[in-house]
């Protein structure tokens, strides 16, 4: 048995204090034997008067029964009441910090948490279920596990894993990088916070692509930075819309989140002269760099910075599987320290084991050939998915195809926002989850969208999506209409 003695006066006073406030709270429910006062003497190393001397007061105010030659049993007392310390408050107040966090927080928008009764669930950021990825991850975390030193990880990472990504950096992204500018993080939205708390103050203006990855703006407005948006069109941000006043900017050059738009060579050369002449910084979030199906890709923003002011992030959420909470950033160098010192004192280093597992899954070759693997399946769900919107939306349904990533963002012309949420609505109530692309904007977008994650499912149900989308379509009666724009 569990009591809590507080110290507070005499051992059979504090005694009777935690054995009314157990029974009170309902911990100990009415009919429930208590120990033989023997037994509970020997567990709180307290004499068996000072117990019997409880038992008597409790007996007299009527929360025990005593029951010869049986023991003592827990009375009715009526329903459980919490137990209220005095002084104790009803309600903790929060920080301004605690405040901005809860009324930002949306779970709705964690994949896979939002209507998983679905059959098809066309939610971005749901993973590609690879059960042959299971089995040698689980033969990586035993091998590990025969090496891994069982001391605090290097709070920077574990120096074989920078190898690892310096190397397929400079091979994939075309990013030149040692270990010392790679720190690990336990994703995407570590290196976001990690960045609010070392580059911006209270209210400095934090800028996103608009529309943007809602995770990055959570992070920022609960740090209390000023957020602000710039404008995206065909080609991704447009640099000349970016205000003088910005410390930091959050970009997605090699595949806009969500349009899927490609910086051009010239922005991206805009985009680093702005950052030089307001002496800001850009973090290039690169989270779906893996994978492309055609066409040969720009090299990361990071490539071609010259003065320094290129934050690059990557995870291994998309390539691999989301439970593998790992990412890393590549840093400057004058502010090296200053993350990982911010790192260390967040939680002293990601998983070692999960670090030791990736770096030699990586130098085995595994990571590649898993990439290509990922890459032909998302391909064959992809062209499932083109050819049903093609298909079905007929009209109505204007595809950006950008030739990468794992969604697909699908414009609807000529209906309105409230007809899109109509739509989005009576899809679900048959089954379908679709998605719109107004949660990730700060400005209303001039024409309803959707956002259509395909990674999750295989092309078959995929095509029957399409086909049900097709039918909820015609169900809500929508059809374009001329001159309609939101």
């Amino acid at each position: 048995m569990y009591l809590d003695l507080d110290g507070e006066g005499p051992r059979y006073a504090q005694l009777i204090r935690s054995l009314k406030g157990a029974i009170l709270d309902g911990r100990f429910a009415a009919g429930a034997r208590l120990p033989a006062s023997r037994s509970l003497a020997r567990e709180l190393d307290i004499s068996r008067n000072t117990v019997l001397a409880a038992y008597e007061q409790l007996q007299a105010e009527g929360f025990l029964v005593g029951r010869v030659g049986s023991g003592s049993y827990v009375a009715s007392v009526g329903s459980p009441q919490p137990q209220r310390r005095s002084g104790a408050t009803l309600v903790a107040p929060l920080s301004a910090f605690a405040r901005r966090v809860v009324a930002n927080f949306d779970g709705r928008a964690i994949p896979g948490r939002q209507h998983q009764g679905l059959r098809y669930n066309l939610q971005y950021g749901l993973p590609l279920a690879n059960p042959m990825l299971a089995s040698v991850w689980r033969r990586e975390l035993n091998r590990a596990a025969e090496h891994v030193e069982f001391d605090y990880p290097d709070a920077q990472g574990f120096l074989a894993l920078r190898e690892q990504i310096c190397d397929y950096l400079a091979r994939r992204r075309g990013v030149p990088a040692t270990p010392d500018d790679v720190l690990i993080v336990s994703g995407t939205q570590q290196a976001f916070a990690l960045a609010a708390r070392v580059l911006l103050g209270p209210t400095e203006t934090v800028v996103l692509e608009d529309p943007h990855y809602r995770g990055a703006r959570q992070v920022f407005v609960a740090h209390g930075a000023h957020v602000r948006g710039c404008r995206v069109d065909a080609e991704g941000l447009v640099p000349s819309a970016l205000p003088e006043d910005a410390r930091l900017a959050v970009v997605t050059p090699s595949h806009q989140f969500p349009t899927g738009a490609l910086l051009p060579l010239g922005r991206r050369v805009e985009l680093l002269e702005w950052a030089a002449a307001q002496r800001a910084w850009l973090i290039e979030d690169d989270y779906d760099g893996e994978f492309r199906y055609g066409g040969r890709p720009l090299a990361a923003l990071k490539s071609l910075d010259r003065d320094s002011r290129v934050i690059y992030i990557g995870s291994f959420s998309k390539a691999l599987f989301p439970a593998l909470r790992l990412g890393y950033m590549v840093l400057p160098p004058s502010l090296r320290d200053a993350f990982v010192a911010a790192k260390w004192l967040e939680d002293r280093g990601c998983n070692a084991l999960e670090q030791a597992a990736l770096a030699r899954f990586m130098a085995d070759g595994g990571f590649e050939r898993h990439l290509r693997r990922a890459a032909q399946t998302l391909r064959a769900r992809r062209t499932a998915m083109l050819s049903g919107l093609a298909r079905q939306g007929a009209g109505i349904v204007e595809v950006v195809d950008s030739n990468a990533g794992m969604h697909l963002t699908a414009w609807l012309n000529g209906v309105t926002h409230a007809d899109c949420e109509r739509l989005i609505e009576h899809a679900r109530t048959r089954g379908l989850g679709l998605y719109a692309i107004a949660p990730y904007c700060l400005k209303a977008p001039p024409r309803p969208g959707l956002v259509l994650g395909y990674a999750s499912l295989p092309p078959q149900d995929i095509e029957a999506a399409m086909r049900l989308f097709g039918k909820c379509i015609a169900e809500v009666g929508l059809a374009a209409r001329p001159g309609v724009a939101a």
